[in-house]
């Protein structure tokens, strides 16, 4: 296979696979075999392309190809019984009249992966599987379980939703409240993984989840009601999405190494994306100040972010507002990472003493999390216990999950060392 033909696969793979597959779920109503059909789908491809050349729409090949595969299939299941007639009835390419107040398969396919008959853990896999496209191995990795763990997570969890029949489609106006929280928490983690994915070691940065996450949020926040916390709640996320995502071109080195905030080049920073973050922001502050309801969990990091991209230089952040932003989310949704963030903003408005004791409070909570250890590094350097800083680095090091994470931190563990030698000399 030419280095052409497996690109376009790639490629097709990255951009398609969840498009067909939910496709293919709204039209057989069943999830697996949407799965599995579009596995086999791009299976073919595999074989047919480097002999037949790319087709010029690669995605209508994989949807046609995966199409008649179901039919096939349900044909052989059904052995002429009743479903055989049902599976005949499948090869019409109308679309069903209820599908649901949007018309986006992609969104109703999050909200089936998203159903509350699943555990919150089931929800994020089964939608980093069928809508982000990431393999078993790669969703196994970042649970840290066995691949063949995770395997089965999902096959019971498409199993769950045939059982209970959930239907394909967006949930009607008075159920969409009660299942946006859950839907904007898996969003969230599916933009966090294009932004730092914890699978890939060759490319870190997924932009096709991240813009992907970007596009569902947007439609989330607009089915839900001008005024409510779940929308105000969506909005909070799209802003933090937003201004995130627009600090990516800076977020690498050339080589591929992760590249800390403070530390970026800001004029490569997307500035269309901060304003209109910033924007959002705006909105939803002038709506709390007028008396509505009090900020939740994705606003408050929203505002923390907006402290970050509103300044052209590092030197200039107000972290003592950060801190006090933390303060607030600790409130609203307390968490050991959320206090990890807090000390380092307690630690940059000129208290690492008190920060390191914060941190050293989370060692049973985050002993396996390397940003604990790369944070406590920090901690210990800046007291000046460069032994035991050193220490932290090392165990940081061996718990990153990808290539970027190493580089920088193999780099700051480096720099500090060289640093703390200087002062000694």
């Amino acid at each position: 296979m030419t280095s052409d033909v497996a690109a376009a696969i790639a490629r097709a793979h990255r951009e398609e696979w969840a498009r067909v597959v939910a496709g293919l779920a709204r039209r057989f109503h069943d999830l697996g075999l949407a799965e599995d059909v579009a596995a086999e789908a791009f299976a073919i491809a595999v074989e047919r392309w480097p002999a037949e050349g790319v087709p010029p729409n690669p995605g209508a090949w994989i949807t046609t190809t995966a199409h008649r595969k179901a039919i096939d299939r349900l044909r052989r299941e059904a052995r002429g019984s009743e479903l055989h007639q049902e599976a005949l009835m499948l090869a019409d390419d109308s679309v069903p009249a209820d599908v649901g107040v949007v018309e986006d398969d992609r969104l109703r396919l999050v909200f089936v992966c998203c159903h509350p008959v699943l555990s919150m853990e089931a929800r994020v896999a089964l939608t980093l599987r069928i809508v982000g496209g990431l393999t078993v191995a790669e969703i196994a990795k970042a649970f840290l379980v066995p691949e063949t763990t995770m395997a089965q997570r999902l096959t019971r969890a498409k199993g769950r939703i045939k059982s209970e029949r959930v239907p394909f489609r967006v949930p009607e106006e008075d159920d969409l409240a009660d299942r946006a929280a859950g839907v904007l928490a898996v969003l969230y983690l599916i933009f966090n993984e294009g932004y730092l994915s914890s699978g890939s070691e060759s490319d870190p940065l997924r932009p096709d989840l991240t813009g992907e996450a970007i596009r569902l949020t947007r439609l989330v926040r607009d089915l839900l009601s001008a005024g409510s916390p779940e929308r105000a709640e969506a909005t909070g996320l799209l802003a933090l999405m937003l201004m995130t995502e627009a600090r990516a071109p800076a977020r690498f080195s050339p080589d591929g190494e992760l590249v800390r905030l403070e530390e970026q080049d800001r004029t490569a920073w997307d500035r269309a994306l901060i304003e209109e973050g910033l924007a959002l922001v705006s909105e939803r502050l002038a709506a709390v100040a007028r008396g509505g309801a009090g900020a939740g969990r994705y606003e408050l990091l929203s505002a923390v972010n907006a402290v970050h991209v509103s300044t052209a230089d590092a030197r200039d952040t107000d972290w003592s507002r950060i801190v006090a932003l933390y303060g607030a989310l600790e409130r609203v949704d307390p968490s050991p990472i959320v206090t990890l963030n807090k000390s380092i903003a307690v630690s940059e408005s000129g208290s690492p003493e008190t920060a390191l004791v914060m941190v050293d409070q989370l060692a049973c909570a985050l002993d396996r999390h390397h940003a604990f250890h790369a944070t406590r590094g920090e901690l210990l350097h800046r007291v000046g216990r460069s032994d035991d800083a050193r220490a932290a680095f090392d165990q940081a090091i061996a718990l990153a999950a990808n290539t970027a994470e190493v580089a920088h931190l193999t780099r700051r563990r480096t720099q500090l060392a060289a640093s703390t030698n200087g002062e000694q000399s």
